[in-house]
C-alpha cells in the first residue's frame, strides 16, 4: 500500500514525535509513513528518538535553513510535513509552496492563547492568568499567519485549581497533543494518497 511520506521538524525533546512514531508502530497511523527528522536544534533529544526508530535524521541551522529544508524535503520526496515542538516560524514563501501539507500542533483552543509569542509554556501560563477553566490542543494546518491554517482537530482538557504551568502542559501533551497528533496525521496522510 502507498503510503504518504511524512518529515517531522523538531526542536526540543520530541515527545510529540514519539507519540507519532508509537502511532506508526500500534497502527493508528496506518496511511502514512515517517521517513525524515529534521531540527534546528544539534542537541534536540528528539534526534535520539528518532536513530532509535531507526528513521533518517538532518540537522539544519542558520540563514539558509529554508532553502536547505526545502532542497531535503524535494529530494526525499516528502508528502506531508508535521511540526512537533519545532521553535521557528516558517515564511510565507515557505508555507505557501505547502498548502494543505504542513501540520502543527499547538497547546490550546485555537483561537484561544495562540499567534505570535505563544508557544511552549507561555501559552500555559497565559491561560492561568486568565483563569479558564477548560484549555486542551489544536492541530491545524499551517499557513503564513502564526497559528492561522484552518483547523483540523481540537480536543479539550480540564484546568484544575492549584495547576502549574508545567502541570497543566503535561495534561494537555497527554491528553490531547499526543492523541490528536497522531489522528490528525492519519487524517491527511489518507487524504494525500487517494
Amino acid at each position: 500500500m502507498k503510503k504518504a511520506r511524512i518529515a517531522v521538524l523538531v526542536s526540543g525533546g520530541g515527545t510529540n514525535l514519539q507519540a507519532l512514531l508509537d502511532a506508526e508502530q500500534s497502527g493508528i497511523l496506518q496511511s502514512g509513513e515517517i521517513v525524515l527528522v529534521v531540527s534546528n536544534n544539534p542537541n534536540a533529544y528528539a534526534l535520539e528518538r528518532a536513530a532509535s526508530a531507526g528513521v533518517e535524521s538532518a540537522v539544519l541551522k542558520g540563514p539558509g535553513f529554508e532553502d536547505a529544508l526545502r532542497d531535503l524535503l524535494h529530494e526525499r520526496g516528502i508528502d506531508l510535513i508535521i511540526l512537533a515542538g519545532f521553535m521557528r516560524i516558517l515564511s510565507a514563501d515557505f508555507t505557501a509552496e505547502w498548502p494543505e501539507r504542513i501540520l502543527n500542533v499547538h497547546p490550546a483552543l485555537i483561537p484561544s492563547f495562540c499567534g505570535k509569542g505563544f508557544y511552549g509554556l507561555r501559552v500555559h501560563e497565559a491561560a492561568l492568568e486568565r483563569g479558564v477553566k477548560v484549555t486542551g490542543a489544536t492541530v491545524h494546518f499551517v499557513n503564513e499567519i502564526p497559528d492561522g491554517g484552518e483547523i483540523i482537530l481540537q480536543k479539550a482538557v480540564e484546568v484544575f485549581p492549584g495547576d502549574t504551568p508545567e502541570l497543566l502542559q503535561k495534561r494537555v501533551m497527554e491528553q490531547a497533543e499526543w492523541i490528536l497528533l497522531p489522528r490528525a496525521a492519519e487524517l491527511v496522510s489518507k487524504g494525500i494518497i487517494k
